[in-house]
This record gives structure tokens, sequence and C-alpha cells, in this order.
């Protein structure tokens, strides 16, 4: 197995326990210590794709890097196999992420899993969609990422 399909399947299959819990067990012991730990929900995904993107960083940077990306740029770019599923890893890291953030408000709002599945789902599946739904479901919420502790200057 080559090392594109290897972080591919890798970071497919590691996430779907971690969505399975913060689906089905928002509220259980397990799912505290495993998503609540960005060590090991995050950590390994960022190094599956850290080792993709190690022998193409210099692409990366120099084309997104040398002039203003435009859709055809952007194409370009994309036009080879291990970019796509660069970028694949990339959603799954992100999405991950946004859908820790949610799962997190969602228990400190005291949502019932009738509400926070869906939005969960949805932030899997279309991941700014269920952030923004996941905030809206959750604006009774303040936490540190949310609400700056100073005042910008």
């Amino acid at each position: 197995m080559d090392l594109m399909s290897a972080t591919f399947w890798f970071s497919s299959i590691f996430i779907f326990p971690l969505w399975v819990l913060m689906w089905f067990f928002p509220k259980h012991e397990i799912t505290k210590k495993i998503v609540g730990d960005l060590r090991i929900c995050s950590f390994p995904l960022i190094a599956s794709y850290a080792i993709l993107l190690l022998p193409n960083a210099a692409d990366v940077l120099v084309t997104l890097g040398s002039e203003m990306p435009t859709p055809n740029l952007v194409i370009e770019l994309f036009s080879s196999d291990e970019m796509i599923i660069l970028a694949w890893l990339h959603f799954l890291v992100m999405d991950t992420f946004i859908g820790r953030y949610i799962w997190m408000r969602m228990l400190a709002a005291g949502r019932p899993i009738q509400i926070s599945m869906p939005v969960l789902l949805t932030c899997m599946m279309l991941g700014p969609i269920g952030l923004l739904i996941g905030i809206l479901a959750t604006l009774d919420v303040e936490d540190d990422i949310s609400i700056p502790s100073r005042t910008v200057e």
C-alpha cells in the first residue's frame, strides 16, 4: 500500500469511532476521555495529514504563496490524486475538530441527543453548515473561543 492510500484509509477509519461516540454516547465517560482529549482525537489525524503534506509542502506553498489564488490555480493544484487526498485529509481534520467543538458546546448547553446527533452528523457531512447550526443551537453557551477575554487592539 502506498503512502497516499495508507494515510487515506487510516484517517477515514480513525474518525469513525470518534463520530459514533459523539453521536450516540455524547455524555459517556469514554467519549469525554477520548474525544475530550485533543491528543487522542486530533493528533493522529494531523500526523496523517502532515505525513502526506511533507513531500508536497513545497508545491503547495509555492503555488499558493507566489500568486493570488484563482479558481484555475486551485483546480491545477488539486489536479493530482495525491493533492486530492491531501485535501480530503484536510477536510477530515477540520470537520472532526469542528465536530468536537460543537460536541463540547452541546454538552455545555445540556442539549439532548435528539438535537446534538443531527447537528453533529451535519458537522461531519457538511462541516461549515454543521458549525453554523451548532453555534445557533448553543447560542446560550459562552466559551473561551467565542468570547474574547481581553480587548483586541
